[in-house]
């Protein structure tokens, strides 16, 4: 995850995104490249409220998927870049989708003790999704060790072609006094998506609770 700072106030969606996508393809190799008017992750900007692009390159076959994707990021004490990692396998039962997958964050960068690496486990059914995901290693070994997310989104179709998202989100740390909520609505046409987020602060008001509005364009092509 993406250590709570000052200068921190972030589905990543465009992560998310390009792992969803790939496990969709066609083609058992794509690409793909977006730009967002703010980098959100689970409810918070990840550059400072300003843009970001983004790329990646996924290989998905019979369930398993693998790739890489990359974007620029600020909140770091070094800004510069962030590289995501990512490897899954997912499937469906009986009207039941799943997806197990382990990402590793990284910042090249920086130091590398803002590295860290999470497990997800995603369960859908109809238009939703439960997501939970648990931080499995720190480079620094500190705040982000032992933390998880947790949220529940759905998606409905409200004409041919345009849908609306919903998702509410949790976010546990180990770190006492950190913890804290979210919500996303959006509408999504073709490759953009208008997004709203709200982050509910913690006791000691460590985030902005202004609600953000952002942009974001991505496009998939078969290699």
């Amino acid at each position: 995850m993406k250590k709570i700072s000052k200068s921190l106030v972030c589905v990543s969606v465009l992560a998310a995104l390009g792992m969803s996508q790939a496990a969709l393809a066609e083609s058992p190799l794509t690409g793909n490249i977006g730009f967002a008017s703010n980098y959100i992750w689970r409810g918070l900007t990840q550059t400072g409220d300003g843009s970001a692009i983004s790329g990646g390159i996924d290989y998905a076959q019979s369930g398993f998927y693998a790739g890489v994707w990359v974007s620029n990021e600020s909140w770091t004490a070094t800004p510069g870049y962030e590289e995501d990692l990512y490897l899954g396998y997912g499937g469906s039962a009986s009207g039941l989708s799943y997806d197990i997958s382990y990402i590793k964050y990284g910042y090249p960068v920086g130091t590398g003790k803002d590295d860290f690496a999470e497990a997800i486990l995603k369960l859908g059914y109809g238009p939703a999704t439960f997501t939970y995901a648990k931080t499995v290693s720190k480079e620094d070994g500190a705040a982000l060790k032992d933390d998880s997310y947790m949220s529940l989104s759905a998606v409905f179709e409200v004409k041919k072609d345009l849908s609306l998202g919903l998702t509410y989100g949790s976010y546990d740390f180990e770190a006492a006094g950190a913890d804290y909520t979210h919500i996303q609505v959006s509408l999504s046409k073709g490759d953009f998506t208008f997004a709203y987020d709200k982050v509910s602060p913690d006791v000691d008001g460590a985030y902005s609770d202004d609600p953000r509005m952002s942009v974001t364009w991505k496009k998939s092509f078969d290699l």
